[in-house]
């Protein structure tokens, strides 16, 4: 990590604490050369990938202030916060297009990744180990977002995948019963994306998402 990414996380942290607080002033150059260790030259940078990002704002002949807009919270944990239905929702608009992209775009070797994966849920399922189901179901679709060809979505689709294994945890405690319940359509989703049907593709996928409960 570069000298001034860590001072650019050490002012988020200040903020998201309070020790800086929205809307107000953030010490002087000298003030955080000496607050943090560093030299001028270090703490410009710092202050300059902040205020590009949002999180400060330069104002000529004032100071450096907190943006009003600034929110401390971290997209997990806004998801973990957030209602199951809306995050079913949001992963239901991303798999859809993750499935499209990667039912056209995918390679030789992401097929074999997404066909281990499947056959990774089908042992779990045979073993009854719930741990592992819900592992190689997140592998299995996480698989699937990395054959789309956008680093974006399959960047955004694993953020969703953390809140998506607290999911499983309470809705699994009997077993491994759902699991078992829609592999038929993992597989059908499966063979749909190696032969390059979308449609077909599309609308397995939609089976599994109404039956996600």
């Amino acid at each position: 990590m570069k000298l001034y990414d860590r001072i650019v996380s050490q002012i988020k942290e200040d903020i998201t604490s309070g020790k800086y607080k929205v809307g107000e002033k953030i010490p002087a150059e000298p003030e955080l050369m000496q607050l943090y260790g560093v030299g001028r030259s270090t703490i410009r940078e710092a202050i300059k990938t902040l205020a590009i990002s949002g999180i400060l704002k330069v104002q000529q002949g004032s100071g450096t202030f907190v943006n009003n807009s600034f929110q401390g919270v971290s997209m997990e944990q806004r998801l973990r916060r957030a209602d199951f239905d809306e995050i079913n929702a949001v992963r239901a608009f991303l798999e859809k297009e993750i499935v499209k992209l990667a039912t056209v775009n995918h390679t030789d070797q992401q097929l074999a990744d997404i066909e281990q994966a499947l056959e990774s849920r089908k042992l779990a399922i045979q073993s009854e180990k719930p741990q592992e189901c819900a592992d190689a179901d997140i592998a299995f679709h996480m698989a699937i977002a990395n054959a789309s060809g956008n680093t974006v979505l399959s960047d955004l689709y694993y953020s969703f995948t953390l809140i998506m294994r607290n999911f499983f945890s309470a809705r699994d405690q009997q077993g491994i019963s759902h699991f078992a319940m829609n592999h038929h359509l993992h597989e059908q989703l499966f063979k749909a994306i190696k032969s390059k049907k979308t449609n077909q593709s599309q609308q397995v996928l939609q089976k599994i998402l109404d039956n996600n409960y």
